[in-house]
């Protein structure tokens, strides 16, 4: 009997648009459809109309049921906004006396680790460990086997707004699919965008929103940061609006087909056309002023993102560079301004690792989806491995 196919779904809600990727678990992620949508219901950032975001999802999961031609009935979600914060913190476990350390003393000391005294209205979303203090010797990655009286860990904690959380779960289980596990945005564009051999040096991921702008930075594998910074994708749209005297949807066309983030390289004599009024005159603007407007902004939020760095020490660590993901990428010459505030190569975020992947999704704006796809590839190939276990022991039995 051919064995159930089994189905792996990344969904990013964003505030401006709602993506979905439907992957087949094989011997490897095959791509077998998506769907992109217009959002509805959030306002900066936050869910403001909880019917409308599931209305959005919905329209998404059509599209995406009918490109990959299967039925969905769960995902992994993508969680974002300026809600989020990351946090040190610490797990202790007393084991009494030196003994062999086994696995359930190391879900108890993560556990312990989890038990954080929050402000009211958050939550943990996620736990990331980075190192294990056996007896007093920090730095071990896995303790198991070893013998010790007293085990400790130190982990990364990610909270976030209980009352968002609840909202976005809520959004989705209107639209009829069940939540497999709620992530974080910039950390599933991570998992989508580094491979395994550049992870072995200091990484960052920036993921440029349009009402967020989220960050991770691992080093080997470990977590060092999770944070948000205060400019987004819709400061740069404000900011022209302003300057222009246009509004925000005029402005969002002139960045797109005129914008770049450096106006060292832009002539003098150069004008664009603005978009007018009917029955008004065309206007026009000089085409560095646009750019020099779209490079303050720029430049602040990478300053922004330097300092993040810094609280982790890892402003000059960043060997294997700097990743940018999310709509605002796709600003021209963002990579040269990354670069040159952050002091390490740049590039964008793209979707590695998924077959059938097509040239036109090599996209910055879709890595969030692909990453959190492959997330759920890996819950589902653990539960696999587990219930195969069960099966054999039960055989066996």
């Amino acid at each position: 009997m051919a064995e159930k196919p089994i189905y792996a779904v990344g969904l990013d809600a964003g505030s401006t648009r709602t993506r979905m990727v439907v992957c087949a678990l094989e011997e490897q992620l095959r791509l077998l459809g998506c769907a992109v949508v217009e959002s509805e219901g959030w306002s900066k950032g936050s869910i403001a109309d909880q019917r409308a975001v599931g209305e959005s999802i919905l329209a998404a999961l059509a599209q995406a049921e009918l490109s990959a031609g299967v039925s969905v009935e769960s995902a992994v979600v993508g969680m974002g906004g300026p809600s989020l914060r990351g946090a040190a913190g610490r797990g202790v476990l007393e084991l009494g006396y030196p003994r062999e350390i086994q696995q359930r003393d190391v879900n108890r000391v993560k556990e312990r680790a989890a038990r954080v005294q929050l402000q009211e209205d958050r939550m943990v979303l996620q736990l990331f460990p980075q190192d294990f203090v056996v007896d007093d010797h920090p730095g071990h990655r896995d303790p198991r086997k070893m013998t010790a009286a007293r085990l400790e860990l130190n982990v990364h904690l990610l909270t976030a707004s209980a009352r968002e959380h609840d909202a976005l779960v809520g959004a989705v289980n209107q639209a009829h699919l069940v939540v497999e596990e709620t992530v974080f945005e910039a950390q599933a564009a991570w998992y989508a965008a580094v491979k395994p051999e550049e992870r072995r040096e200091g990484v960052a991921l920036v993921d440029i929103g349009a009402d967020s702008t989220s960050l991770v930075v691992y080093y080997d594998e470990v977590m060092c940061l999770a944070s948000t910074v205060r400019v987004c994708g819709g400061h740069f749209t404000s900011d022209l609006a302003r300057g222009l005297c246009v509004s925000p949807a005029e402005a969002e066309q002139v960045k797109i087909e005129y914008g770049r983030a450096r106006a060292a390289d832009s002539p003098e004599n150069i004008l664009v056309e603005l978009p007018a009024p009917e029955g008004c005159g065309p206007r026009q603007a000089p085409k560095r002023h646009v750019d020099l407007i779209l490079e303050s902004r720029a430049r602040e939020l990478f300053q922004l993102v330097r300092g993040e760095l810094a609280r982790v020490s890892m402003e000059q660590a960043l060997l294997g560079g700097v990743f940018i993901a999310g709509g605002g990428a796709r600003l021209a010459e963002i990579l040269d301004v990354a670069a040159d505030e952050l002091k390490c190569q740049s590039r964008f975020g793209l979707a590695e690792g998924i077959a059938d992947w097509p040239k036109e999704m090599d996209d910055p704006e879709w890595c969030t989806a692909a990453g959190l796809a492959m997330y759920s590839a890996k819950l589902k190939a653990q539960t696999e491995r587990q219930r195969a276990a069960v099966g054999w022991l039960s055989k066996i039995l």
